[in-house]
């Protein structure tokens, strides 16, 4: 028996209720820090000696010499005669779609002139080194090879390095048919903090990049928050959420399964259902109860509903919408009649889907879209990974004779304001 809060945004504690249910469970944080902190100290001091031992020790992998460690693009290319031809077309699909989407993403290059003759600009460049990282052994998801990959090669990214664990060298087929249907340059089977480390700081093997992509674990995501100023990162991810927002169009059966799509994922994630039908909730929660029985994952499920999962009675669409934005959603499903009116609506969300037939699955692999969102509330203030995660902005200023004459005198009298004497004389030394 599947055990969901009920929420109403009458009652007069909603509010409290409401809060709860959007905390973080953060358990253990600190013991993950901590753990992790030694481990970065320990690859930036020992390299690949450190390296050789946390792969013995975490993944039960031995090897002399961590160049060993390094998967050939022969053996990625290998990888796609090993699976089935379904699987293959499958990824290839979705790549072709990743990368239609991604090629409309780019930042542009621009300059502009004022009356003066000064010349504006800035220059868009993509960044040399990207590092992958892709969670590994019998938990594979080529999906993230794709999503992350992808974008990074269209910006023009010189060299993009992939990491992924394999736990007692279980190396996965569609993770490596993936690399090398996205254009992987180099891949190592190294994973966890001491992988994210590597990355950062690099090693005697592992070269050191500019940015680290992609999603793992605590320890994973502890890493990179404690690598990042060091190198970039994309952002710090938390459990999967959807929320579905309902009125009676919608199919129960489907929204349904919808929920479970995003519970499955481990028992911290969050799957939340607002309606302004209050029949619709036991229409759902009796799908649910029966859908349940036939999925691999019903245990995970079970407990990812019970600990974070709400169906939530609203008055209407516009106090959904108006939820929805408290909530900032990584996905959000609006299962209603009129979806693109209800998204005029929306201002935070990290994907939105709009209507019956687009599942946030499709989102995850093959819609076109990123499936690397924010999540936790983040959608607030960031974004999907994009093209624009592996370019940089350089400013271009050159100043005409006339023009140095004015802007001289604007930034001396704010240099002199300021007390900066030298700022003041190097400006002065333009003037006629």
């Amino acid at each position: 028996m599947l055990d969901i809060r009920r929420l109403s945004s009458q009652d007069a504690d909603f509010s409290v209720h409401f809060k709860n249910l959007l905390q973080q469970n953060q358990s253990a944080e600190n013991d993950v820090r901590q753990t992790v902190e030694v481990i970065i100290k320990d690859i930036r001091e020992n390299g690949d000696q450190a390296l050789l031992a946390y792969t013995k020790k975490f993944d039960q992998v031995t090897v002399k010499q961590a160049s060993e460690l390094e998967i050939s693009k022969s053996h990625m290319q290998e990888a796609l005669t090993q699976i089935s031809a379904e699987q293959r077309q499958a990824l290839e699909v979705a790549a072709k779609r990743i990368r239609s989407y991604a090629e409309k993403q780019g930042l542009k290059s621009w300059s502009s002139k004022d009356e003066d003759g000064n010349e504006l600009g800035q220059v868009v460049t993509a960044l040399e080194k990207v590092g992958v990282y892709v969670p590994g052994g019998k938990a594979a998801y080529p999906s993230s090879v794709l999503m992350n990959v992808i974008p990074a090669k269209v910006a023009g990214v010189d060299s993009i390095i992939m990491v992924v664990p394999t736990p007692n060298g279980e190396v996965n087929d569609m993770v490596m048919a993936a690399a090398s249907i996205a254009g992987v340059d180099r891949a190592f089977t190294i994973g966890g903090a001491q992988a994210v480390a590597a990355l950062a700081y690099g090693t005697e093997t592992i070269p050191k990049v500019d940015k680290i992509v992609g999603p793992g674990n605590a320890y994973v995501a502890s890493a990179k928050q404690q690598v990042f100023g060091k190198v970039g990162i994309d952002m710090i991810a938390g459990p999967s959420e959807v929320l579905v927002i309902c009125d009676d169009s919608a199919n129960p059966e489907w929204v349904a399964m919808d929920l479970f799509s995003q519970a499955e994922h481990d028992e911290n994630a969050r799957a939340i259902l607002i309606s302004t039908q209050v029949d619709f909730f036991d229409q759902v929660k009796q799908q649910m109860e029966l859908l349940l029985k036939d999925l691999d994952r019903a245990e995970i499920i079970t407990q990812s509903i019970k600990n974070f999962g709400a169906f939530i009675l609203v008055k209407d669409l516009d106090e959904a919408a108006e939820l929805a934005d408290q909530i900032a959603p990584e996905h959000l499903e609006l299962c209603v009649v009129e979806p693109e009116q209800l998204l005029k609506k929306i201002r935070n969300a990290g994907a939105v889907f709009l209507g019956h037939y687009t599942p946030e699955v499709f989102g995850d692999y093959c819609a076109g879209s990123n499936h690397v969102l924010p999540t936790a509330g983040t959608a607030r203030f960031s974004s999907p990974l994009g093209v624009y995660d592996f370019q940089k902005r350089t400013s271009v200023v050159n100043c005409s004779k006339a023009g140095a004459n004015k802007l001289s005198t604007v930034a001396s009298t704010l240099a002199h304001s300021e007390g900066l004497t030298a700022h003041a004389r190097s400006a002065e030394y333009r003037k006629k």
